[in-house]
């Protein structure tokens, strides 16, 4: 029995020894078939557009806050108390130099002005008398002296007068946009009340910036600079027209004052802008299209292409150091070379030496990719 027992187990250990190596054979030649129908698949193909890197000159640039000031701004007040007879204060109006803004109430000098005019035309009437007796010997020099300054007085006491008239009737300096006032008739005000402010309406206007020492002594009259007004991302042009000689101590900055071209949809005076000042002279440098440039944990990179020894055209990754925007493109500072081409559009889906089929065929053509 035992022998039995021991060729039961001999057959039953054949037996799964068999169907092992059965599927052994089966799963060996399954990974046969698997990888054969693999390598007869052809390799993955990502399409890609491409663009050459382009050589440029450019120049570093520092971003500022400025403000943007009016040539001629002022706070409107009257110079002598008194009662208000007219407004003409419409707030956001644009007024014409002389233009009446504020008249105050004249009646009382009006009636002296009236009354020192009789009295000028008296004086100047016996002053003639006292001329015409001094040559007929009937009066003295002394006497014709006095009546002079007697119509002197007279005529200054007019011109008084009429310069107090027209202090009491306020009017635009220049041409000017007026802006918000509580001023009605029948109001009274003291001396040195505020009437309103005036921002002259100009073809230009100033913008004052600060930026640090070290640039702002680069900085000349002349020098181009770009002004953003909020909200805008179309720079506007404007030019250096003075550098403050005094550095803060505390800060270590100067002020720079720019002129930016006025005219309808201009920022307001008082507006806060953002200014691109240009740092040092222009260099050369390496564009690329915006959508070219990818970011990642590691750092800027774009995707170079480039053929292999089959000549298939592969991508690979190309670390960068980017610089600013300029309309649809980015300054690569380094790490590409003028005249290499990268991957445009499609970047996203590539890795490292994936192959690339080009979609501008023509563009590559003529950028010198073959």
């Amino acid at each position: 029995m035992r022998r039995l027992g021991r060729v039961g187990s001999l057959i039953l250990l054949a037996a799964v020894a068999a169907i092992g190596g059965c599927l052994a054979v089966w799963k060996a030649a399954s990974v046969r078939k698997a990888n054969a129908v693999a390598a007869s698949q052809p390799e993955p193909m990502e399409s890609v557009t491409v663009a050459a890197a382009k050589e440029r000159e450019h120049r570093r640039t520092t971003i500022s806050i400025g403000t943007v000031v009016a040539l001629r701004s002022i706070t409107l007040r009257n110079e002598l108390p008194g009662t208000v007879h007219e407004v003409h204060l419409a707030p956001g109006a644009i007024v014409e130099e002389g233009t009446l803004l504020v008249a105050l109430d004249v009646s009382v000098e009006e009636a002296e002005l009236r009354a020192q005019q009789a009295q000028a035309a008296l004086a100047e009437t016996l002053l003639a008398r006292m001329e015409k007796a001094l040559k007929n010997r009937a009066a003295s020099e002394t006497d014709v002296d006095r009546a002079r300054a007697e119509r002197d007085v007279a005529l200054a006491q007019v011109d008084r007068t009429q310069a107090i008239l027209a202090r009491k009737k306020i009017r635009a300096p220049f041409r000017a946009r007026v802006g918000i006032s509580d001023v009605h008739p029948g109001q009274y005000l003291d001396e040195g009340t505020m009437l309103t402010t005036l921002q002259g309406v100009d073809e230009e206007a100033n913008i004052d910036f600060i930026v640090p020492q070290q640039v702002a002594a680069l900085l000349k009259e002349g020098d181009p600079v770009q002004v953003f007004a909020s909200g805008e991302t179309t720079p506007r042009p404007a030019r250096i027209v003075a550098v403050d000689a005094k550095v803060d101590p505390a800060t270590r900055n100067a002020t720079a004052r720019a002129r930016i071209e006025g005219g309808p949809g201009s920022p307001a005076p008082g507006s806060s802008v953002r200014v691109r000042v240009p740092v040092g002279p222009p260099e050369s440098a390496v564009s690329v299209p915006v959508t070219a440039l990818r970011k990642g944990p590691d750092g800027d990179h774009v995707f170079v292409i480039e053929p292999d020894a089959h000549g298939k055209q592969r991508a690979h990754v190309r670390r960068v150091e980017s610089g600013p925007v300029l309309g649809d493109e980015v300054v690569i500072e380094s790490g590409l070379k003028p005249g290499e081409q990268v991957a445009a559009s499609g970047s996203f889906k590539l890795r490292e030496a994936a192959l690339v089929s080009i979609a501008n065929g023509g563009a590559a053509s003529e950028s010198g990719i073959r």
